[in-house]
């Protein structure tokens, strides 16, 4: 009898060091970086991915698994479970977050089941507001700040497609214990994910969101292409504009961001897919709704709100939000 005890003991303790990781929205960005955490821990004792979706998606994947297809592979994988049920997700330990900025109240409200008190929340959204809007719903839980440079989307459901060899992702925490940080760090960089913790996030936050910002508005407004913006020297101009409007914006807003931000920020655009566009000049073409709200009209507000003007950015909001 008490050979079996330590026997069930030792299986009891496996079972509770596994870590449940879900990945809330499936698409450029937590279908690609959920589709490597899959890949790793497929059938692992230590780490258990969860997919959260419904409709087409749930289906596709059930079916047929997760394609992801880049410029030279397509990989097929399997999570451990696909559901939108809170009652057969369970209790999550990790919650990364990357649906589109105007469905995070009702997305996570309605996960609120799976989300305990111990449960990291980390949104990868394109705006700069989600980890205070997710930490308002939910103010016992730790809410990191993250924010990822990739050009991927979904080419069907249950199929992403990534478009270049650039991904990043960025992420920390003022708050957060390092043990809890350092985990999910080894995490990622197990599953291959080219990921860096950072002190700064704040700042790092901000870099990205004056990229996507200005890119956004301006694809959308122009309906054009990256590479058409930049051979087309009026449409570059107005590019550049905002990008000093959005740098404005952040210098009063006390944050220390590099003083060459906005030569920073064009070469990246220089360096990008001339072929690729924004995601919200996509959902503007497919007749979707867009984040203008998170990453054209939220610049205006904090414009305001700070006393620096935005007039470029006031005119495609006015245009885009109707």
């Amino acid at each position: 009898m008490t050979k079996l005890r330590v026997i069930i003991g030792v299986i009891s303790d496996k079972k509770k060091a596994m870590k449940r990781i879900g990945i809330l929205g499936l698409g450029g960005v937590g279908g690609y970086f959920g589709g490597l955490l899959a890949k790793e821990y497929y059938k692992s004792e230590d780490v258990e991915v969860v997919f959260i979706a419904r409709g087409e998606t749930q289906k596709a994947i059930t079916e047929n698994g997760l394609k992801i297809v880049t410029d030279d592979s397509e990989t097929i994988v399997f999570p451990s479970l696909v559901s939108n049920n809170p009652d057969e997700i369970g209790e999550l330990d990790y919650l990364i977050c990357a649906t589109k900025t105007y469905d995070i109240e009702e997305s996570l409200t309605s996960l609120k089941k799976s989300i305990k008190k111990e449960t990291v929340i980390l949104p990868l959204y394109n705006g700069v507001d989600a980890q205070e809007r997710i930490q308002n719903r939910f103010p016992e839980n730790e809410v990191l700040q993250g924010c990822v440079y990739i050009i991927s989307m979904i080419f069907s459901p249950g199929t992403i497609r990534k478009i270049g060899f650039y991904e990043k992702l960025f992420f920390g925490s003022k708050t957060a214990p390092f043990s809890k940080l350092e985990e999910l760090q080894n995490i990622f960089k197990k599953a291959k994910i080219e990921s860096y913790l950072v002190a700064n996030i704040e700042e790092t936050v901000w870099e990205k969101f004056i990229f996507i910002s200005a890119l956004a508005s301006v694809t959308s407004y122009l309906n054009q292409n990256i590479g058409e913006i930049l051979h087309n020297l009026e449409s570059k101009v107005i590019y550049i504009e905002l990008l000093h409007e959005i740098e404005d914006v952040a210098q009063a807003k006390g944050l220390k961001l590099p003083e060459d931000i906005v030569a920073q920020t064009i070469v990246k655009l220089e360096k990008s897919p001339r072929e690729a566009t924004s995601s919200m000049h996509r959902d503007l073409i497919a007749g979707k709704n867009t984040e203008a709200v998170s990453l054209t009209q939220f610049v205006v507000n904090e414009g305001r709100k700070y006393g620096v003007k935005t007039p470029l950015y006031e005119k495609i909001a006015a245009i885009l939000i109707k």
